[in-house]
């Protein structure tokens, strides 16, 4: 088992002990890695590798290439004197750094991205002119998962809305859908967009709570605003912690206008479905994550692709009449607090989307990569939703302050994989070096170029479309149903994903100070389920209000659950707790079973390093965490290492029994908790009671370490054993 088979190895290169002195060129890519295609800021393809847009040669330079001595003393008046004005190198330097930050997104700050490839399957050309859903088509893109409200430094785990942006670099031109993993929105009108995200954001005399709904000013809000108590259930749902970016739904919101050749319109609205299956975490592993891993999605996403375990999405659509009110089955197709379910419209796959190659530099890339849902293609238009109208100019508008001036297309990440020749000038980074004198149309000193495209060679065309109004400032009575859709998400939960909706509900209105917004939130709870504002309610001392809109509604949509299939298994993570009484050979063949699988086994062991029959400990007794691991697998009866010392370990956070690790026994507890697979050899079923975990309950297995593999994988492919914990509801 070489280590090289797991991901995380920072170089590929061997690590010397003293400090290398031999001039080499910068290191190339690892096999997970690929940067921005190598294309002219107008859209021209060099012919060379990616790789050339890093730095260069083996000496150290400065900016402009001057080759320097030395880069850790200043240039001063003698060893002990002031440093000198002419210093240019320390200048440039200290500048530099002063400057390396921009300022970070104002939502989404906290993301992860990654390159991949869109292949569509043909299923969408009776409904698009658009060439990248064409049969078979290949195109290149990068997606970027985020949270909403924290800061770049916040926690990956918090319960918060995740963003899903991808940008399709098509031959005719970048398409960005911009969405979230939610399928509906808080507010219906972009108008509300900075009150919903002020409310949201840490208060602003102290700046805190961080990342996180749990306080007043957004409870406050939501509970005025009752439009927002569909996106809210979701956001308080299993939805709202999600496992890994890889196990995330993604949703464009909004309802978008397609047309095809024939000039014929149809409205749809978009899905990404992960071929994992969409998974969550438990609230206390959410929490756990955040200490021990604040990084956890991130990591989990590039170590995934890193272990050749690509994640994989198909791309689907909803499709609806284009009819004059644009309404389908009595839901109002321009609100984006509504969703359609798909019992009503079924998804209809498209193509699918593969992530593949990690980012090079996270700030080149991830950071600067700029998405807008007005980047459309010819066969793809907008509706007049009063969000995403809000968002076409936003999004836009964004751009100018956070990546400094007009140009921010031109950065290598957002630059289009087709030509350019858009007669835009000048302006802060502008790397383009425009030929001509007529930056005009129509023009005859440059021969009138560029000429327009018309629409039968390729033009976009944006859809004519009837109208007639009275302007005002007020929504269509369609919008004003605000609770019947959140009733029926309730109502489509398990027992178990129901408790846990009640359970953030109860927690979330507890961390407000002021129990009036308590009890308006309690009253919106009423009109979406009379159970679950009675069982809040409870859990906050008060008394639940009457429904003051009532409904006899009893339907359900059984897609809105998470739990009851079985998943693939790539790229899961399982735990192998092994010491000197473990049967390494057994150790060894049960992690080629699993790597067999498309699982990464990580051992953990009292210490680090070789230990034998080719086994290596990733993880120690004192590192590891339960969060990192979906399953694991005791291979010994984990006798207190040399270093376990219970009165005083930090990682021993419950009762233990004598002869017992505190720290395994602390990482078993916590996976019987969070009803995750977990497998153990027959001398270590004391240790399995000293932690409470229960032999042969759900997803518990007891045998032999080389045989323990199969059985593991297929608790896996459940995800949870949900059915540890029965629930009451």
């Amino acid at each position: 088992m070489s280590e090289k088979n797991l991901p995380g190895v920072p170089t590929t290169q061997p690590v010397s002990y003293d400090e290398p002195t031999t001039p080499t060129d910068p290191p190339k890519p690892k096999p997970d890695q690929a940067g921005p295609a190598n294309l002219s800021a107008t859209g021209a393809d060099y012919g060379a590798d990616p790789t050339t847009n890093a730095q260069q040669g083996p000496r150290l330079t400065t900016s402009v290439g001057i080759p320097l001595r030395n880069t850790d003393h200043s240039l001063t008046a003698g060893p002990r004197g002031p440093i000198l004005l002419q210093d240019q190198h320390f200048r440039e330097k200290i500048s530099h750094f002063d400057h390396e930050r921009i300022p970070e997104r104002v939502v989404h700050a906290r993301g992860a991205g990654a390159h991949g490839v869109f292949e569509a399957n043909g299923a969408a050309e009776k409904i698009t002119r658009a060439a990248f859903l064409k049969k078979g088509v290949q195109t290149p893109t990068f997606t970027r998962f985020s949270t909403v409200l924290g800061s770049r430094g916040s926690m990956d785990t918090a319960r918060d809305t995740r963003g899903f942006a991808t940008k399709f670099y098509t031959t005719e031109g970048n398409y960005d859908l911009v969405g979230n993993n939610i399928p509906v929105f808080f507010i219906q009108d972009a108008i509300k967009f900075p009150d919903v995200i002020h409310a949201g954001k840490p208060h602003p005399d102290r700046e805190i709570p961080q990342a996180q709904s749990a306080h007043d000013t957004f409870w406050d809000f939501v509970s005025l605003h009752t439009e927002a108590q569909h996106h809210t259930i979701w956001n308080m749902s299993d939805r709202g912690i999600p496992r890994s970016y890889r196990t995330m739904e993604g949703f464009g919101i909004h309802t978008f206008r397609l047309v095809n050749d024939a000039g014929e319109t149809t409205l749809v609205k978009f899905h990404w479905k992960p071929k994992l299956g969409v998974h969550s975490t438990t609230w206390e592993e959410a929490q756990i994550a955040g200490g021990t891993d604040p990084d956890f999605h991130r990591r989990d996403l590039a170590d995934a692709i890193e272990a050749g375990a690509h994640p994989q999405w198909d791309f689907g659509v909803q499709t609806f009449p284009d009819n004059e009110d644009q309404m389908f089955e009595g839901i109002d197709l321009l609100d984006p607090t509504k969703m359609v379910p798909e019992e009503l419209a079924p998804v209809q796959i498209i193509g699918t989307l593969t992530l593949n190659r990690n980012p090079i530099n996270y700030f080149a890339e991830t950071e600067q990569v700029m998405f807008n849902p007005a980047n459309l293609v010819p066969g793809i238009d907008v509706t007049y939703d009063p969000l995403l109208q809000g968002r076409l100019f936003s999004y836009q508008d964004t751009q100018l302050t956070r990546l400094g001036g007009p140009n921010f297309q031109q950065i290598p990440i957002n630059r289009p994989h087709a030509p350019v020749n858009d007669m835009l000038r000048d302006g802060f980074h502008q790397d383009g070096v425009h030929g001509g004198v007529a930056a005009y149309h129509p023009n005859s000193l440059d021969q009138n170029n560029p000429l327009p495209t018309p629409p039968e060679e390729g033009g976009y065309i944006e859809v004519p479309q009837r109208f007639e109004a009275v302007t005002d400032r007020k929504k269509a009575a369609t919008f004003d149903d605000h609770f019947s859709q959140a009733g029926l998400f309730f109502r489509s939960l398990t027992p178990v994903e129901q408790q846990h909706v009640i359970s953030a509900y109860t927690f979330e209105l507890s961390k407000c100070w002021d129990e009036t917004i308590r009890k308006r939130e309690l009253q919106a709870l009423a009109n979406v389920d009379t159970r679950l504002a009675t069982e809040v309610a409870t859990g906050l001392g008060l008394t639940a209000p009457s429904a003051t809109e009532s409904s006899d509604d009893t339907t359900t949509s059984p897609a809105l659950s998470q739990i009851g299939g079985e998943w693939p298994v790539d790229g899961r993570q399982v735990g192998i707790v092994v010491d000197s009484s473990s049967d390494l050979s057994a150790v060894s063949s049960l992690q080629s079973t699993l790597l067999a699988a498309g699982v990464v086994p990580l051992v953990v062991a009292p210490t680090a390093g070789q230990l034998g029959d080719g086994v290596v400990a990733n993880r120690t007794w004192a590192n590891a965490s339960s969060v990192e691991f979906d399953a694991v697998i005791l291979t010994t009866p984990a006798a207190p290492a040399p270093d376990a010392l219970t009165a005083r370990d930090a990682k021993a956070g419950q009762d233990t029994a004598p002869g017992v690790d505190p720290r395994v026994d602390k990482l078993l507890g916590e996976a019987w908790r969070h009803a995750k697979a977990i497998g153990a050899v027959p001398d270590a079923q004391a240790t399995l009671a000293a932690a409470g975990v229960e032999a042969g309950a759900p997803g518990v297995l007891v045998g032999a370490a080389g045989d323990l593999g199969t059985g593991v994988l297929a608790a896996l492919a459940k995800h949870r054993a949900w059915e540890r914990f029965p629930v009451a509801v």
